[in-house]
């Protein structure tokens, strides 16, 4: 996950560009303990809103609310949050909104937020940033290797066995009650008009593990603040994300032990393989671990960066850290899995190596560092893409047609 967060907006700067008609809406999240690329996202979306002159409200949960709670109490939160039912359907009797937009409900919220709105007579969209209704641990992805065996069932049981959530079965069987009660009751189903899926990788992972192929729209994540163009030259590769084995680490690290890379490769962040990664770059000259940076810090090193490597072994839904790469012109070598595809264009704006391949990831680095003539041809296409895809402009007016979709007919929005 990205390690960028959005900046606060301090004033509606494209209020005059486009005219649209503003809109109240409630934006729910709960929060991650350790901050990454989907609290980043929700940053961003608000951020956007609010510059484009809509009333935004968030109602924001942090996971740190965790700590001291007993295994029975966040049990029970988790299928069904009574303080947060009470506290929304408060908050959508006094701000009336015309949408409330739900990022992450899990642990803390809970479905019940999706009945508080339906109570309410508000119109629910759902950006799903993973797969936490179809799988304990939210990615497929256990014990080193993907895993789908809960996909498309009723209760995901295998993950229980698995202990796929925090390598624990009570906690995992609390994830799986949550899920399992929910697809019987029926509230995916009911209880949201339009899901938001972050590309058609992951629209088609949705779909089957069951939601309605008519309710779900891709729209992608994006960048802003814009931070500008890089330079490159930097003489080095980044990887700027989660230490955490879905993440691909475990092979990128051996791919920098290949014959003939002896290229620097910097690595920003942090996560539960923090320890196995310091271990392999204290042997290896060639790999700097830089840790947690500031989103400013992180910027540049994307800018100066040759090219971006994104090893991921699991189902990305989208992979925000490449369209900030792109912002920047950075080209980006990325697994082909999930929808990391869709974003890399393989050849033109980066190159695309098979996941879990490491002879096949440090081939394809070789390739980048022999060819600068192709490294600054990419960046300009990286760029370019940037500039197609991931500006704000193109996110506001995707997000206006989505909340037109389960707005009523005299609710029209022009943007």
């Amino acid at each position: 996950m990205s390690a960028l967060t959005a900046p606060s907006v301090t004033s509606p700067q494209f209020a005059a560009r486009q005219p649209f008609e503003r809109l109240r809406i409630v934006i729910a999240h709960n929060a991650y303990q350790q901050s990454g690329g989907e609290d980043s996202c929700v940053a961003a979306e608000t951020a956007m809103l609010k510059a484009y002159g809509h009333h935004v409200v968030p109602y924001t949960v942090s996971n740190d609310e965790i700590h001291g709670m007993s295994r029975m109490e966040l049990a029970s939160r988790t299928l069904w949050s009574a303080p947060a039912y009470r506290e929304l359907r408060a908050l959508f009797r006094e701000v009336r909104p015309h949408v409330a937009h739900f990022h992450n409900t899990f642990p803390l919220i809970s479905p019940a937020a999706y009945l508080a709105a339906r109570r309410e007579r508000v119109a629910v969209v759902q950006t799903l940033h993973n797969y936490r209704w179809f799988c304990c641990n939210a990615v497929f992805f256990v014990d080193g290797n993907i895993c789908q065996e809960c996909l498309g069932k009723l209760v995901p049981w295998r993950g229980v066995l698995k202990r796929c959530y925090r390598g624990s079965r009570v906690a995992s069987a609390a994830v799986a009650a949550m899920i399992g009660t929910h697809k019987m009751l029926g509230t995916w189903h009911h209880a949201i008009d339009t899901y938001i899926a972050l590309s058609h990788a992951s629209r088609a992972k949705l779909i089957e593990g069951g939601l309605d192929a008519n309710r779900i729209v891709v729209k992608p994540n994006f960048v802003y603040p814009d931070p500008g163009e890089g330079r490159g030259g930097g003489g080095y590769c980044l990887y700027v994300g989660r230490f955490s084995a879905e993440k691909g680490l475990l092979t990128l690290l051996q791919a920098w032990r290949s014959p003939g890379l002896l290229r620097p490769l910097k690595i920003v962040g942090t996560g539960p393989m923090a320890a196995a990664v310091e271990a392999a770059a204290a042997g290896n000259p060639h790999i700097q671990v830089l840790g947690a940076r500031a989103p400013e810090a992180v910027y540049d090193l994307l800018g100066r960066a040759e090219f971006l490597i994104v090893p991921s072994e699991c189902f990305e839904t989208f992979g925000r850290v490449v369209a900030e790469a792109f912002a920047k012109g950075t080209p980006v070598l990325a697994a082909d899995i999930g929808g990391l595809g869709e974003i890399v264009a393989d050849g033109e704006n980066g190159l695309l190596f098979r996941s879990g391949d490491a002879a096949d990831l440090a081939d394809k680095a070789r390739h980048l560092f022999a060819d600068p003539v192709r490294l600054r041809q990419m960046r300009k296409r990286a760029r370019a893409a940037f500039e197609r895809n991931y500006t704000v402009d193109q996110n506001h007016t995707r997000l206006m047609s989505i909340y037109q979709r389960v707005l009523p007919r005299d609710a029209a929005i022009t943007a």
